[in-house]
């Protein structure tokens, strides 16, 4: 009996030691040298206090703030601990119900706007943690932070354009603007970095 188990409990060991602490240890390695300030969260900060992260994504609600993806994470909108969806399908009444409501604040937060609304203001992602939104939602929302702000339109595009992020080799992804950083421009605020430890 002892021969049949010795090779399961030598295979068992061998591969934990291989997926379980070899492999982990040098992805950690690879990751710290090669993209250090990712690996590390990529935090932000301003005057030497970490503000956020760019890969997580802010509850933004104030009208001259651009407003990023609705998160369904729990108990408190992009909560980095709790990333998940919402898991409601297409046809669920609750779904139904979620984005209608996003809808009417939308439109109730720019009434004069009666541009179609861009689906990934109203429907949350797979994480509930996307920093970033489609060009068409930035847009959607530039008049109303311009108001707000008591900017032309056109000042708000420009910034917008500056930061907005286009697909890898013009084929890979969509052109999109990250949430945090493009307040923190409209707010004159240049974020640092945080080093990597």
């Amino acid at each position: 009996m002892l021969r049949s188990i010795r090779p399961a409990l030598t295979l068992f060991v061998g591969l934990t030691i291989l997926t379980g602490v070899a492999y982990p240890l040098l992805v950690t390695a690879v990751a710290q040298l090669a993209f250090p300030w990712r690996a590390n969260g990529s935090v932000l900060a301003v005057h030497g206090r970490p503000i956020g992260a760019s890969l997580i994504g802010q509850a933004f609600s104030a009208p001259g703030d651009f407003w990023g993806r609705p998160s369904a994470t729990a108990p408190q909108p992009d909560n980095g601990l709790a990333s998940g969806g919402s898991n409601l399908g297409p046809t669920n009444p609750a779904l139904v119900a979620a984005v209608r409501a996003r809808v009417d604040a939308l439109r109730a937060a720019d009434p004069g706007n009666t541009a179609p609304i861009p689906v990934d203001l109203v429907t949350s992602s797979a994480s509930g943690l996307d920093p970033d939104i489609s060009l068409a939602a930035a847009e959607y929302q530039r008049d109303r932070v311009a108001r707000a702000r008591g900017m032309s339109p056109q000042a708000v595009q420009r910034l917008i354009d500056a930061h907005a992020v286009h697909p890898f080799l013009g084929l890979f992804g969509a052109s999109r603007v990250n949430v945090l950083e493009l307040n923190l421009a409209l707010d004159g605020v240049r974020p640092r970095r945080v080093p990597a430890p």
